[in-house]
């Protein structure tokens, strides 16, 4: 048996792959979960639905705590009784955290995959990984650098997107009408705080544009009516393979996973992020890097523009949206240096890289 833990979206889809190709290295091998609907179906054992409450941030989380609790001592419970031969948690530091501690008591080895992001933002994380982590199988070729110096048992098993994501689009010429994509996240608190900013922008650029059309890509753990009234022009899209992503020109898009996808697609973007204030002058205590879309950090300069908080109007929003859409040359430019993140990410094969090296070190 082995217990995998993710918390939020984007790690229910890591899960699940790795899921798969642990199952399928050792067809007999049992996993039980804690994740969302896609750990669900992968998984032998389903314990909980963490990855569809939207636990996230600095405050919001204070608000979960009697169900955190729970799920802590029920997974403190299922290591006593079950005694798995490893765990493997999946990004969702502040709650895999916890999960790690329970492992350690438990004398269950444990694994990290998806690294929490301890180079923006608290490093003295990177001790608490040393202690109760057998190996940390990071996604990003930096991540192995920083964690063999600090001593961390580490390898780089590449980024699982480049599993799912197609090559981009060959043809860089704009399609007559241009589509504009609109990604504004997939948590409650994001949509509502990105989708007035992403529908304004989108009617001040259809005001000068009466041909663009959108494409507004809806997150597998929100229903229709979460989005709203649409646009006039905006279309809701729910896809898994990326066919119809790879055809926008430019997206509005929420930082996190999706600004990666769309650089791994090539497709320029203007980064939009919002938070309660609260947790937005936490983040700006601990954040040390300048940037917060991948892109941009891959590159270690701006590619892409980031407008966060204040910044983050329908009005700025459009205007640098526009650029792109008005400017070939510079659409072009950033489209090449957006396809040079995807060549430093290595092969695909996450997944089942990953697989490999924690039933290596079980033994198994």
């Amino acid at each position: 048996m082995i217990l995998v833990v993710a918390g939020d979206p984007s790690g229910d889809l890591h899960a699940s792959n790795l899921i798969r190709a642990l199952k399928r290295l050792r067809p007999g091998v049992r996993i039980a979960a804690v994740g969302g609907a896609l750990c669900r179906a992968a998984a032998d054992e389903f314990i909980e639905d963490l990855a569809s409450r939207g636990v996230t941030g600095f405050v919001e989380p204070l608000l979960k705590i009697p169900f955190l609790i729970g799920l802590r001592a029920r997974l403190r419970e299922f290591l006593r009784a079950r005694k798995p031969a490893a765990v493997v948690c999946v990004d969702y530091y502040g709650f895999n955290r916890h999960v790690l501690t329970l492992a350690h008591d438990a004398g269950a080895p444990a694994f990290y995959f998806v690294s929490p992001q301890v180079w923006a933002s608290r490093p003295g994380r990177i001790k608490v990984l040393k202690k109760l982590v057998r190996k940390m199988l990071v996604i990003f070729p930096f991540e192995e650098t920083l964690y063999r110096e600090a001593g961390v048992p580490v390898e780089f098993v590449g980024h699982p997107l480049l599993d799912l994501i197609p090559e981009p689009k060959e043809d860089n010429a704009p399609p007559s009408p241009s589509i504009l994509g609109l990604l504004p996240g997939s948590r409650a608190s994001e949509l509502k705080r990105h989708l007035p900013v992403f529908y304004g922008a989108f009617g001040i650029l259809k005001t000068k544009r009466p041909d663009l059309k959108g494409l507004l890509f809806a997150s597998s753990n929100q229903n229709d009516a979460a989005y709203g009234a649409l646009p006039h022009d905006v279309c809701l899209v729910r896809e898994q393979d990326y066919r119809r992503r790879k055809d926008i020109d430019v997206a509005l898009c929420s930082s996190g996973t999706a600004t990666l996808e769309n650089a791994l697609l090539g497709i320029p973007m203007v980064v939009v992020y919002k938070m309660s204030w609260p947790t937005y002058a936490i983040a700006r205590a601990l954040i040390r890097v300048k940037h917060i879309a991948m892109a941009n950090l891959l590159a270690g300069r701006q590619i892409v523009p980031e407008l966060i908080q204040g910044e983050a109007t329908p009005e700025r929003a459009a205007a640098a949206a526009g650029r792109f859409l008005d400017d070939p040359v510079l659409t072009v430019k950033t489209r090449a240096e957006l396809l040079g993140a995807r060549r430093s990410l290595g092969a695909p094969g996450a997944a089942g890289r990953a697989a490999a090296a924690v039933l290596a070190e079980i033994g198994q």
